[in-house]
């Protein structure tokens, strides 16, 4: 994501995105403040989701909202530009802690011997996974930003474990499946004021739909869905990249397993949609 701030006055700010293909921004104001938002749609195709709606911009399209009482999140289906306007002063902060994101994912990568586009690869396909289910816009925020940061706790884990080329030992494996709720404290801690939103997704993750996951044992309904959709997204990731203990499944190979476990390991709701846009992994 690339912004620019083009002016600003009275507290009123003219900020001009540009977002990558299914790159996403959203925000989630204050209950006891009357904000004004707009969004002025230069080029692409932009998916708005606010309250119960969700519209499709196209160039020359405007929606404004006001007031913003409920999260907002904003999705690009292609290369977009677009001009968002604000009644609130909030470029300088956005901007850091957009950097600060960037920053933050890379990092857990590179511990993990991975690279940053391994979390960016989670998140898009998240997202669009999120879109195919119609997730509301709260939904869709707790999705990407947990999807973007499943793996956090992994920062605490031991290399010796994190990187072991051969299989953990039971107790290493223990050690191992901490990193949901590290990753769920980290994201809940002051530290990290606007990650909390995707918490529940780094717990999650690894919970299963018959309740053979971890940490928790979780079953059905009792995983979130945003959990739900990163568990097989996840999955299917870590089946077609190269890991130290496994050489990767081609993507039928993947796509076939991941069919084969709807409904036992995997939400059958999540797998139907996630083979509707499969292909799309493929070709992006």
């Amino acid at each position: 994501m690339t912004i620019t701030l083009l002016g600003s006055h009275d507290g009123v700010e003219l900020i001009r995105h540009e977002l990558k293909r299914y790159g996403l921004m959203g925000f989630n104001p204050p209950v006891d403040q009357d904000y004004f938002e707009a969004i002025f749609l230069v080029k692409g195709i932009l998916r708005v989701t606010w309250n119960t709606r969700t519209e499709h911009l196209r160039p020359g399209s405007l929606v404004t909202m006001a007031p913003v009482r409920g999260p907002v999140c904003i999705i690009a289906m292609d290369e977009v530009e677009f001009l968002y306007i604000t009644s609130t002063s909030i470029f300088d902060s956005y901007k850091h802690w957009v950097n600060h994101f960037h920053r933050l994912a890379t990092e857990i990568a590179e511990k993990d011997g991975d690279t940053a586009s391994h979390c960016e690869r989670i998140r898009k396909y998240s997202v669009l996974i999120g879109c195919e289910l119609n997730l509301s816009a709260k939904e869709l925020l707790s999705l990407s930003c947990g999807a973007l940061f499943h793996d956090i706790g992994k920062t605490r884990i031991p290399d010796e474990i994190l990187r072991k080329p051969g299989r953990l030992t039971p107790e290493e494996f223990d050690i191992m499946k901490m990193h949901t709720i590290y990753g769920r404290d980290m994201m809940n801690s002051p530290e990290h004021p606007f990650l909390h939103v995707g918490s529940v997704v780094a717990e999650q993750h690894h919970e299963r739909y018959d309740g053979s996951g971890y940490p928790h044992g979780l079953k059905q309904d009792e995983i979130s869905l945003p959990a739900a959709i990163v568990a097989v997204v996840d999955s299917y990731d870590a089946m077609t990249s190269h890991r130290p203990y496994q050489l990767p499944k081609s993507k039928r190979e993947a796509i076939d397993e991941i069919r084969a476990f709807r409904g036992q390991l995997y939400d059958p709701r999540v797998v139907d949609a996630f083979l509707k846009v499969v292909d799309i992994f493929e070709k992006d």
